[in-house]
This record gives structure tokens, sequence and C-alpha cells, in this order.
């Protein structure tokens, strides 16, 4: 066989073998692609049965939460109850005449995995009852006592009195941590009694969302939040009533305390409505969620651990 023969031999197997990869690659490719769907719909964890206690600073979180649980594959996650009232403290959820709302009847029931509460200041004698009676009649369920963003941005209590409202034109992160510190202590301290108290027959754990939401506004300050341009994009008022951007924030941070999962990835949320374009709406969905699974892993008292 001539050189120019073998030349024109080994060119048609090459010509050949391109065109197999060519039809081949792409079934590959596909085959590739739905391995990491296939990975995560197996690797979800069970559905968690979830009743929530607050006031509205809070009770925007569990139907977000249950878009979120969703788009993680976990299908089976459940939201069996509510009480919601406007601006309480949880002792009046506690007082409520004829378990308005069925949450001692759940609790008691046994059919409670996870129960949240949103206190605004302390004292608050509802929460140690509450704990109590999870503690006699339902011991494996966990309790998570929510850390938020201070109304009108000061450690004050408004339901004693009037508070000026706020200048959120400018940003002081000092001012604003030193007002925040102070009444994340107070909770902490709270909930490290309780499970000192309780031996600990219910976990007793600390929501951290007032983390994530001042470091949010520090990302706002500093021109880092795609789509959010000042601090006032997080409120609708100036006792601090949430917009669509932090009430996801909130519920990233449920979601990461209660599966212990980072949401890093999971897709934009129906909730997450802004002005702006697709492209920077999901950029801002993946800070809220690096935000909130930092403020769930970096808190000693929130129960969950970096991966």
């Amino acid at each position: 066989m001539t050189k120019l023969a073998r030349y024109r031999l080994t060119f048609a197997w090459f010509i050949s073998l391109g065109i197999a990869l060519a039809w081949a690659l792409p079934a590959n490719i596909a085959a590739r692609a739905a391995e990491p769907a296939k990975s995560a719909a197996a690797e979800a964890p069970a559905g968690v049965r979830v009743y929530s206690i607050g006031h509205s600073f809070h009770n925007f979180m569990p139907a977000i939460l249950a878009e979120i649980a969703k788009s993680a594959g976990i299908a089976d996650h459940q939201q069996i109850g509510a009480s919601r009232i406007g601006g309480s403290l949880v002792i009046q959820h506690w007082d409520l005449p004829d378990d308005k709302f069925k949450s001692k009847a759940s609790i008691s029931s046994g059919s409670v995995d996870v129960l949240t509460m949103s206190p605004i200041y302390l004292p608050d004698e509802g929460i140690e009852n509450f704990v109590r009676l999870v503690s006699e009649k339902s011991p494996r369920t966990r309790v998570l006592v929510q850390e938020f963003w201070l109304p009108f941005d000061v450690n004050v209590n408004f339901k004693k009195g009037k508070v000026p409202p706020p200048n959120r034109e400018s940003f002081d992160l000092p001012k604003l941590t030193a007002e925040h510190e102070a009444y994340f202590r107070d909770i902490d301290q709270h909930v490290r009694m309780l499970n000192d108290k309780y031996h600990g027959q219910p976990a007793v754990f600390v929501a951290p969302v007032g983390q994530a939401v001042l470091a949010l506004r520090e990302k706002i300050a500093a021109g880092a939040a795609p789509g959010l341009k000042q601090q006032t994009d997080l409120f609708t008022d100036a006792i601090g009533h949430p917009t669509a951007p932090l009430k996801v924030l909130v519920a990233y941070c449920y979601f990461a305390q209660i599966y212990g999962r980072s949401p890093v990835g999971l897709p934009v949320p129906p909730a997450l409505k802004t002005d702006a374009d697709e492209a920077t709406t999901a950029k801002l969905n993946r800070l809220l969620q690096e935000l909130a699974w930092n403020a769930v892993t970096r808190h000693p008292l929130s129960g969950v651990k970096a991966e």
C-alpha cells in the first residue's frame, strides 16, 4: 500500500470516528445533565411538619418556605398550622381562649416536628410556656425562636411608647450593630436558659434571621446586592415590614436551619418579585441563599454547622 493510500485510509477512519462521536456526545451530555437532578431528588431529606407562631415579621415565612422545600425536591414538607396575631408577644398566642388556632392541640398530639416562634421583646412568658408543653407532650419537637431585625432599627419596645421613624437614607453599621447586639444577647441567653432548665428536651434553637438581614443591609450599602440600591428597598414602612427580597431571605434561613442544608443553587422562588431583569434577580437570589446559609451556620445556637 502506498503512502497516499494509507493517508486516505487513516483520514477516512478519523472522519468516521468524528461522526460517531458527534452522534454520541449529545446523548452522553444529556445523560450527565440528568444525573444531578436524579441525585438531588434521591438525596432530598424527608419533609417535616411545621407549626408557626408569630406576628407580621414572621407570618409570611411558612408559605415561602413551602415553595423552597418543593423546589429542593422535598415533596412531603407540611405546614400543619399557624397562630397569627399582628404585633404579638408569644404569650398572646398562649392565652387565646379555646386554643383558637389549635397550637396546643397540635403540639399535644405529637404531630409537630418543628415549632417556630417569633417573639418581639423579653420578658415573654409565652416562649417558656410552649417549650414546657413541648417537653411534656412532644419532646422530639425542635423549637426555633426567631431573632429578627429590630422594628424602627432600635432596641426600644415600641409597644410601650412612640418611637421616632428611622433615617434609612443613611447607613450607620456600628449603630445598627450595637442596637441589635443587645437584643440578640437577650434572646441567646433566654434560649440557653430554656435548654438548661429542660435538659435539652425539647431542643431549643435560635433562628438567626436578624443577623442575615444585617448582612444584606451591609451588602446594599456596599453596592453589592444585585437589584437593591438603597436600604428602603427592603422595607415597606418605618417599622420595618419586609419587601419580597427580605421575606425570601428569612425563608431561606428557616430552610437552612430546619433541613440542615445549604439553599445555594436552588431556583428563584415565585415569591422573589423585583423590578430587576431575570439575570439580576437570579444573582440576588443566590446572594440571599449565601447570606442565609452563613447566618445559620455561624450562629452557635442554630443547631447547624457548615458542610
